[in-house]
């Protein structure tokens, strides 16, 4: 609490009715501040004579100027017990002693509007003299009050925006994660974990099960244009059996909604050419824009489509997109959406929405107005990514690069660490949040509500999906295998569902 000496306030009070120009009797003198108030004043000239004591007044003005400058916008009241305790005077100021016989207590309170007041004997004994009159009708001071408690508030906002904003900071996506299975409007899903081991058993004894009466389009996810290899062995495998295959080639850095109007048109021509249904399997953001193309234009689809399979697709949403784009979050602090846009619009000549459109914020916004529809077969396929140091030394087959030589070209694999980038981001997710993921995808944002999810305990990694590991072990299933696998229960989902309508029509 701030104490001022009694002999300084009327110091200050003498000082501000000189610079008023009029004296304790009321009558109008000339001013002690020449040249007007403010910054700019002038020292006062009482003591012209003595320049020492000259020098001191200026000092005292200044230091005045200053401090009414800091309280300015705080209306002042002099008064007793109630001026400050009030509900309408809560923040209380100066304490001190004034008045005439230095003993009556007075009081500096914020309070919006208000004029001097006092509840001292002294001080109402004196509220008719001409002194108290002309505190009451000096223009300076009712400004000062009219200004109120602006610079207050304002700091107030201020401080409570900084602490929201660093409580958004440390709690990031920890709210979002998950949401999917806390919305009670959402259906439920079925566990196909054994089934699908099953199928995938099977067909690792040659045992293949996926008709040719349907047509398979592969839809792939963010930056798949850069990726050459993307889904190649995969279609393949599947033309080698006989299997009509596809890979739908959009601009995957595109918008979500933009991309569905382009698998729209995929599908219906694949329709067109073969007289055939179409089952699509689309991995990470290939499976949302998917999905996307069934939930708006689900009636001009239905009698085309057979069913859909999302691979590790980010349904809910995805906490690394969100991170990075949402406002508060760490992307703010290290630019990492201002480097995100320039890659993705400069560099590669995509739209940052394709990104957006995986935040938390897009997908809730989405679903709620474009659900997916409930009679459509589904399968989800959610993994987990290994973090052990072992997997630093992963590395994946990602394109080709040919050498010429004297008779034909040689192809020499390029390969990049993708497996220790994605180690990284699921530690990184596992320990700010406590959530297992493939490294940008959690595991419960990846299942679908109503889909048959397929949880293995195998470990795989968001890139395994696409691209094929140079240290794979011989005796595990590869990409193409597990594609085959999800596409086989799919179908026996497709089929179960015929099943219970033909019954529930019967």
């Amino acid at each position: 609490m701030f104490r001022f000496d009694p002999t300084f306030l009327k110091l200050q009070k003498l000082i501000r009715m000189g610079e008023a120009g009029q004296s304790r009797d009321g009558e109008s003198v000339t001013p002690l501040v020449g040249g007007g108030t403010g910054d700019n004043a002038v020292a006062p000239q009482v003591f012209n004579s003595l320049p020492a004591l000259n020098e001191a007044a200026s000092y005292i003005t200044q230091a005045t100027s200053f401090l009414g400058s800091c309280f300015s916008d705080y209306s002042v009241e002099y008064g007793g017990k109630d001026s400050c305790n009030s509900i309408s005077h809560p923040h209380e100021l100066i304490r001190s002693t004034s008045g005439v016989d230095g003993n009556s207590p007075v009081s500096v309170c914020i309070s919006p509007g208000e004029r001097f007041s006092t509840s001292s004997e002294a001080s109402t004994s004196a509220a008719n003299s001409p002194s108290r009159e002309s505190a009451e009708t000096l223009p300076q001071a009712t400004n000062a009050i009219v200004t109120s408690n602006r610079l207050g508030f304002n700091g107030i906002s201020m401080f409570q925006g900084l602490i929201e904003r660093a409580r958004r900071t440390v709690r990031g996506s920890a709210d979002d994660i998950g949401w999917l299975q806390r919305d009670p409007e959402m259906p439920p899903v079925e566990d196909g974990t054994d089934r699908f081991n099953k199928i995938l058993e099977d067909i690792g004894h040659g045992v293949h099960r996926l008709p040719n009466t349907v047509v398979y389009l592969l839809v792939p996810g963010l930056f798949s244009n850069h990726g050459p290899l993307y889904f190649v062995d995969t279609k393949t495998k599947f033309s080698k059996m006989g299997l009509a295959c596809h890979i739908a080639k959009i601009h995957s850095e595109s918008s979500v909604e933009k991309n569905a109007r382009e698998i729209k048109e995929y599908i219906e021509e694949l329709c067109w050419g073969s007289n055939k249904r179409v089952l699509l399997l689309g991995h990470s953001k290939g499976g949302i824009d998917a999905a996307a193309a069934l939930s708006l234009y689900w009636p001009d689809l239905k009698d085309k489509v057979a069913g859909l399979v999302l691979a590790q697709s980010p349904y809910g949403g995805s906490p690394i997109a969100t991170d990075i784009l949402r406002e508060g979050q760490l992307g703010d602090y290290v630019n990492l959406r201002k480097m995100m846009e320039i890659l993705i619009s400069k560099v590669i000549k995509g739209d940052i929405q394709a990104l957006e459109d995986l935040t938390y914020e897009r997908r809730k916004e989405f679903l709620k107005n474009h659900p997916l529809p409930r009679e459509l077969p589904t399968v989800s396929f959610r993994t987990e990514a290994s973090i052990s140091p072992a997997v630093l030394a992963t590395l994946s087959h990602v394109a080709h690069a040919e050498l010429p030589l004297t008779n034909q070209a040689a192809k020499l694999p390029v390969v990049m660490p993708l497996g220790a980038a994605m180690a990284a981001c699921a530690q990184l997710l596992q320990v700010r949040y406590g959530e297992k993921s493939d490294g940008l995808v959690t595991c419960c944002d990846a299942e679908v509500p109503g889909s048959v999810v397929v949880r293995p305990k195998r470990k795989l990694d968001h890139a395994w999906m696409v691209y094929s590991s140079l240290n794979e072990v011989a005796l595990e299933a590869d990409a193409a295998q597990v594609c085959e696998a999800l596409l086989t229960l799919l179908v026996q989902v497709e089929e179960e569902k015929q099943q219970k309508l033909a019954t529930k029509n019967d």
